[in-house]
C-alpha cells in the first residue's frame, strides 16, 4: 500500500519519524519542509515542499502547488501528517482523489487543538490528538509519539 507521509520541520517531523515503525513494509514516501530531512529516510521517496504559514500567503500557494502536485503524482492510498500547513494541504488534496486522510496533532497543543488541526476535522478521515482532554466526538484521543 503506498503511503505518503507529510510533516513541517521541527516536532512535528520527530513526532512523524516516531510512526515509521508503524508503516511496516508498506511503499512509504515523505515530504517535508527542509531538504535536509531526505537523509534521515534515505531508504525512502523524500520531497522538499516551501515551509510556509498563515502570515505567508505567497509562499502558502507555493507549498499548496507543490504538495498537490506530489500527493497528485503519488497516487498515495493513505495521507498521514503531524501537520503543519503542508500536511494540512495533503488532507485535503488527498481527500480529493480518494485518499485515507489521518491527522495527528502535535503534542505541543497541549491547550487546544491547532488551527490547521481544527481544519483538518472537516476534511481527514481521522483525526487524533495526544491529549485526553482535547478529544471531542471529531478528535479522538489513543495516546501519544512522544511520550
Amino acid at each position: 500500500m503506498r503511503v505518503l507521509a507529510i510533516a513541517s520541520a521541527g516536532g512535528h517531523w520527530v513526532q512523524l519519524l516516531r510512526l515509521v515503525p508503524a508503516f511496516g513494509d508498506q511503499d512509504i514516501s515523505f515530504i517535508s519542509t527542509d531538504p535536509k530531512f531526505g537523509t534521515t529516510v534515505k531508504d525512502y521517496a523524500f520531497y522538499a515542499v516551501p515551509d510556509a504559514n498563515q502570515r505567508e500567503k505567497f509562499r502558502l500557494i507555493q507549498c499548496f502547488y507543490r504538495v498537490s502536485q506530489i500527493v497528485i503524482r503519488q497516487r498515495p492510498r493513505v495521507i498521514i501528517t503531524t501537520g503543519a500547513a503542508p500536511g494540512l494541504m495533503g488532507i485535503i488534496i488527498g481527500r480529493m482523489i480518494g485518499a485515507k486522510t489521518i491527522w495527528i496533532d502535535s503534542i505541543a497543543n497541549a491547550e487546544k487543538i491547532s488551527l490547521s488541526g481544527k481544519i483538518a476535522a472537516y476534511f481527514a478521515h481521522r483525526v487524533y490528538t495526544q491529549w485526553e482532554n482535547l478529544a471531542t466526538d471529531k478528535i479522538q484521543f489513543k495516546g501519544n509519539v512522544l511520550s
